[in-house]
């Protein structure tokens, strides 16, 4: 379900990608141009069906936090 969801947000205007990670805390963090698009994003059908299934069948809790990036920077050799 997590692949299809990434899918589809790719496919959503407002789009600018998504970083995930698997291991002991399972974490995806998605990126969006604005407000209006994380709302449009989280009233889309599909993605709506996916959080109703995570809350009955996958997760016992979950976080979500809305933030704005005002830097973003990384070394890499």
């Amino acid at each position: 379900m997590s692949e299809k969801m990434i899918e589809l947000a790719g496919m959503q205007p407002g789009f600018l990608g998504v970083e995930t990670a698997r291991e002991e805390v399972g974490i995806t963090v998605s990126y969006w141009t604005d407000l209006e698009s994380i709302r449009n994003w989280k009233q889309n059908v599909d993605h709506r069906e996916a959080q109703r299934l995570g809350r009955e069948k996958w997760y016992s809790s979950y976080k979500l936090r809305i933030a704005k990036v005002e830097r973003d920077y990384a070394f890499e050799y």
